[in-house]
């Protein structure tokens, strides 16, 4: 969670893209040979080899439409594409699947062109039948990302290259949110198999398909020689290794037995970026990472409390301690690259003050006892939880630390087994849609408000108004009091905006991270 699109989170949205989250450091913007960014490329790609990447969490489901977890929706992109997806700037909308659309006047009906000679990956050809049944599948979901179709009224199919959608009423984030990763289309009746059996090893147009999985090591896809991008993919196979202990999968980076190091700690990027053979980049993200609460926990229901939580993280002190400057305060739940992000909400800020005031009008003026979620392993984690707990002490808050590896962590967040804990969002979508269903829509959003079980009916009402209002200025003043009101509720802490963080061997080309976080592998290749 995309939703995390999370922190196990993970998520999914996006800055404009608004991708199940976050903004971009304060040096997103050099190249990777200093502070950061994407080297310039040099040579013909080269077709063959395999690239590993570790990785800090091992996948949950493959089935694209009601997964959660940013380590299993990275890699189903790789298999099952959507008709439109967002561009490398993270807010652009471009064809892929699909050609082109039109739109009816009344705003209410979108007609989709595809794209001849797309084939699966079993080689049979894609038609407006398999596109109909991916989506009408996509949106019976209630429990997964079903709430992102809830406008579509019925899907029709002309001829064979062709879908109409017919829509119940206007719909702003519609195309934004046609080209969510639940929306990837797949066989029609799930190539004749049951959808436990197809999710298994699915089959999509993508640049890869399935070859093998070891549950809690190592998912492996190989080359899909069908894929509609003439001479792509260029590697034979990628493998994702799932190594939760950032030192072992430095030391694996280092000495080539994996050629991708994903999110290393920041007190790691100086060093990695003046490691030979080794190129440390700091991607421009959509990334957020946040304290999420569980409000079922008596304390934590206590809005003075939560208030008096957030007001005590002093986010500048952990950007510049913990992040080593590759970062900024979050002062929206909505990271800056979103649309309709505003830079005028404070949000709660750093005050003791205010939070032992917050703490007197609350039902635990004398504190409370508490346990945060902390993933083993993870350095950033365990370093922010250590001055948080420091921090609140003078409150009367005795944390207690619960360490679990990131994939149990993230399965507990789900299920509301937690007290506190970590979580990061990253954009899917070129709207902020997604992630603020997701967020406050407690039964609309199919993940009971971040798994926070928030529930502010005002709020979810705003949010509604703002997903058919297409009216920028009208968006614009709903999503302000959205993300106003939802700093007021403090339903979790926002804590920081970050690029993605990625150092990978030096032979490994094309490798560009999107402000999703999402990657296409289509175009990496091995300068051998």
């Amino acid at each position: 969670m995309r939703v995390r699109r999370t922190t196990w989170i993970a998520l999914v949205v996006v800055a404009a893209l608004a991708a199940g989250c976050g903004g971009s450091g304060g040096d997103n913007s050099s190249s990777s040979s200093d502070k950061g960014g994407t080297p310039a490329e040099t040579g013909k790609p080269k077709s063959g080899g395999t690239v590993t990447i570790a990785r800090i969490e091992d996948s949950q489901s493959f089935d694209k439409t009601n997964v959660f977890q940013n380590e299993s929706i990275w890699l189903a992109e790789q298999i099952m594409e959507s008709l439109y997806t967002v561009d490398k700037d993270g807010k652009t909308l471009i064809p892929w699947l699909a050609t082109s659309y039109k739109k009816s006047g009344d705003g209410k009906t979108y007609t989709f062109t595809l794209r001849d000679g797309v084939k699966f990956s079993n080689g049979n050809p894609m038609t407006s039948a398999d596109v109909k049944f991916s989506i009408d599948d996509a949106r019976a979901q209630s429990k997964g990302w079903g709430y992102i179709d809830a406008p579509i009224k019925n899907i029709t199919t002309p001829d064979p290259q062709t879908v109409v959608f017919h829509l119940k009423y206007k719909w702003a984030p519609f195309l934004a949110d046609i080209a969510l990763f639940s929306n990837g289309i797949i066989p029609k009746d799930f190539a004749g198999k049951s959808r436990k059996e197809f999710y298994k090893e699915p089959v999509g147009t993508g640049p890869f398909m399935w070859d093998s999985r070891e549950v809690g090591k190592t998912v492996t896809f190989k080359k899909n020689p069908n894929y509609w991008q003439e001479g792509k993919p260029y590697l034979d196979k990628v493998t994702w290794s799932y190594v939760t202990d950032d030192n072992q999968r430095e030391l694996q980076l280092r000495g080539n037995q994996v050629q991708v190091d994903e999110f290393p700690p920041f007190n790691s990027i100086d060093k990695l970026q003046n490691t030979d053979g080794v190129t440390m980049s700091l991607f421009p993200s959509t990334r957020t990472d946040y304290m999420i609460m569980n409000h079922n926990v008596k304390p934590l229901a206590d809005v003075h409390v939560r208030r008096a939580l957030s007001y005590a993280i002093d986010r500048n002190a952990i950007v510049k301690s913990v992040l080593f400057g590759h970062g900024q305060p979050a002062n929206s739940f909505l990271p800056p690259q979103v649309p309709f992000y505003d830079k005028s909400t404070p949000g709660l800020q750093y005050d003791m003050a205010k939070a032992k005031q917050e703490m007197s009008q609350s039902a635990y003026p004398n504190g409370f006892k508490v346990e945060l979620l902390v993933g083993s392993g993870v350095q950033t984690d365990n370093q922010i939880g250590q001055i948080f707990q420091q921090a609140v002490n003078p409150l009367g808050i005795d944390v207690k630390f619960k360490t679990e590896d990131q994939s149990t962590a993230f399965n507990d967040q789900q299920a509301l087994k937690y007290e506190l804990g970590f979580a990061y969002w990253t954009m899917d979508i070129a709207d902020p849609d997604e992630l603020v269903t997701f967020a406050v829509d407690k039964k609309g959003g199919g993940a009971h408000s971040f798994f926070t079980d928030y529930d502010n009916p005002e709020v979810v009402d705003l949010s509604h108004q703002a997903q058919k209002d297409e009216d920028p200025a009208k968006r614009q003043q709903l999503y302000s009091q959205i993300q106003a009101k939802a700093a007021e509720d403090a339903f979790m802490a926002w804590m920081y905006y970050s690029p993605f963080r990625y150092a990978y061997r030096s032979n490994v080309k094309g490798f560009l991270v999107y402000p999703l976080g999402n990657y296409h592998l289509e175009d990496v290749w091995l300068d051998k």
